[in-house]
């Protein structure tokens, strides 16, 4: 491990600034992000986290790195914002967030995918609804492509099996009287301001540090994919809100994976699986989980199959 972190401005706790009648400070941020083979999207996406002045430190896991992006990650640690986590492996996304998580000393959590680029005033948004929203809760940035338009998975509804197969084949699109079950949002009205939704996209989001420990930070279980919906579930079964946040805006490119997208798929599907079956109420759910396994899978795999058809 190496890099050293840069002391943070201890939290001001706001019942003693209120006592005092001085104002009180912001609450200290820390960015995690876990890095593993991302290509030529990385500097800017590193760069972007810097720039921002409201980051106060910046936790970056390498699950495995090439030579280059190494040489480049190892430079930016002499920044004393920069703590570098290595040595660890491909532990996948779930677990290397959690390592990031453990190594950050902020108030406030701001998790961002390696390929997303932050634009102005996103993290200050975020963490502003974070502080201004009691008890638990999870806000979620609004996820744009490279040409601005909001991209798939930014905002969906609640994650069933019936509403991700159908989702998934297209059929809720198709089928006039299945479309409320379509998961995907981003076709919807935007909202004026943050709003309730039940799963955002793990490209960026933010949580209190103390209510990402309480609920256990992800679940290891996963490997890549679908750990930010089961967050976001969680979030909602102990009694907390998910929030997206239209105005934090987030360029988050994709694609810039050496991984295989057949690989990347698999892993999705297998995630989904997992996922149904953790949230059945009873055996006879958790057996219809069991049983939709397989298609789940193989509907997850056939997609870039289809995709690389159509050319």
């Amino acid at each position: 491990m190496n890099g050293v972190a840069a002391p943070l401005r201890a939290p001001f706790p706001v019942e003693a600034a209120r006592d005092s009648g001085r104002r009180p400070e912001r609450r200290s941020v820390s960015v995690v992000m876990v890095v593993y083979r991302t290509g030529e999207a990385l500097e800017q996406s590193l760069a972007c986290v810097l720039a921002d002045p409201l980051v106060d430190e910046f936790v970056i896991v390498d699950n495995g790195s090439s030579s280059s992006e190494v040489a480049h990650l190892e430079g930016l640690a002499r920044d004393p914002r920069v703590v570098l986590v290595q040595g660890q492996g491909n532990v996948g996304f779930a677990r290397g967030a959690n390592l990031g998580a453990a190594r950050a000393r902020g108030d406030a959590l701001v998790f961002l995918n390696p390929d997303a680029f932050l634009q102005p005033g996103c993290i200050a948004g975020l963490v502003r609804e974070v502080e201004a929203t009691p008890g638990l809760c999870l806000v979620g940035g609004r996820v744009l492509n490279a040409d601005r338009s909001e991209q798939r998975g930014a905002r969906r509804g609640d994650i069933t099996p019936r509403s991700a197969l159908l989702s998934m084949s297209g059929l809720a699109r198709m089928v006039p009287g299945w479309r409320r079950f379509e998961v995907h949002w981003e076709d919807q009205v935007l909202p004026p301001a943050p709003t309730r939704t039940p799963t955002i996209s793990g490209a960026c989001f933010c949580m209190r540090r103390e209510d990402f420990a309480a609920l256990g930070g992800f679940d290891e279980g996963y490997f890549l994919h679908v750990e930010d919906v089961d967050l976001c579930w969680r979030v909602r079964q102990a009694g907390g809100v998910v929030l997206f946040h239209p105005k934090a805006e987030v360029i988050h490119v994709g694609g810039t994976s050496r991984s295989s997208p057949l690989k990347v798929e698999f892993h999705k599907g297998v995630g989904l699986a997992r996922y149904f079956r953790k949230r059945a109420a009873g055996g006879w759910q958790w057996l219809s989980a069991c049983l939709l396994s397989p298609f789940v899978i193989a509907l997850a795999v056939a997609r870039p199959l289809v995709r690389r058809v159509r050319g």
